[in-house]
């Protein structure tokens, strides 16, 4: 099982990721895109840090309740959340539309790993 201490310090960089990442969007893209590439960097923002305290989270309930179906379910999420919001932030920064087909993949993930988790809590792990 990947090292779950590492999964809760890598939850909460994320989040501190997302606050400036925000905070470059607010002050620094404002004038340099669209209002609707914009939107898009916010929606990026906000998924990132929504799944980040997540991670925060299932790594603090993973060092008391250690469990492999749990641990897939915040690998998911940390992969979903890379690639939907990796992928939507680089569509606004290099304006590559492109890349907008490939935050499905993050999305479909994000989902999984919410229903994974979902799965393995009722199951009673």
């Amino acid at each position: 099982m990947p090292n779950i201490r590492r999964l809760t310090a890598l939850g909460a960089l994320l989040a501190g990721l997302s606050v400036a990442l925000g905070a470059f969007g607010s002050h620094a893209l404002e004038t340099m895109v669209t209002p609707q590439r914009l939107q898009t960097w916010d929606t990026a923002v906000h998924y990132h840090m929504v799944h980040a305290l997540a991670l925060l989270w299932l790594g603090l309930y993973l060092q008391h309740y250690p469990h492999r179906g749990v641990m897939v379910s915040a690998l998911m999420i940390l992969a979903g959340t890379l690639i939907f919001s990796g992928s939507l932030y680089a569509l606004v920064l290099l304006d590559i539309p492109l890349l907008g087909a490939i935050t499905p993949v993050g999305g479909i993930l994000l989902i999984g790993g919410w229903f994974t988790l979902a799965w393995h809590l009722t199951r009673g792990h």
